[in-house]
């Protein structure tokens, strides 16, 4: 399973990586298009392209790429997606996240502040599945108290990167 990893402390951010104009060019050109050929960034840029190999292979080393393929899920069989609102009791916190972690049908999980301490993304085949998963698996991990199931009727929007607060993507785009 591919993820980014949390520290245990929730208090610790980790610092951000030093990256140059050469590195976030890369990113910005795989976020577009994550299969363009390094040959083809490196021209660009004026670099071998080893060098973009090597950054690359450092990108993903360092935890700041990653690479994965984005299915749908509805494409697959799963019919049924939802977010679960989960309320913890008080210094449960990290092992209920571990144990819901661990359930196959998550696909997301994040500790939050708020009204509710975990919202789980979860996938299923069809109702009866979520309905299984509610009562069957779910509401037997110790330390759950409450939970809220938010049934997805469509989804607006979906993407897989963050903004460019760099405005190397700008910059990219017009003089690239």
């Amino acid at each position: 399973m591919n993820t980014f990893s949390v520290p245990s402390d929730a208090n610790v951010t980790p610092s951000p990586i030093k990256l140059d104009d050469i590195d976030l060019e890369i990113i910005v050109t795989l976020k577009r298009d994550g299969r363009t050929p390094f040959a083809q960034i490196a021209q660009r840029l004026g670099v071998s392209t080893g060098m973009i190999r090597q950054r690359y292979q450092r990108l993903l080393r360092e935890g700041v790429l990653q690479v994965v393929a984005v299915t749908n899920p509805l494409l697959l069989g799963f019919s049924t997606m939802a977010m679960i609102g989960i309320k913890v009791e008080g210094a449960r916190l990290n092992d209920v996240a571990e144990k819901v972690a661990a359930l196959e049908e998550v696909i997301y999980l994040v500790l939050t502040a708020g009204a509710y301490d975990l919202f789980a993304e979860v996938v299923f085949r069809d109702n009866a599945h979520l309905l299984d998963f509610l009562t069957q698996r779910l509401r037997t991990i110790n330390g759950i108290r409450e939970t809220e199931t938010f049934m997805y009727l469509k989804i607006v929007k979906e993407i897989y990167s963050w903004p460019d607060t760099t405005n190397n993507e700008q910059r990219i785009t017009n003089n690239g």
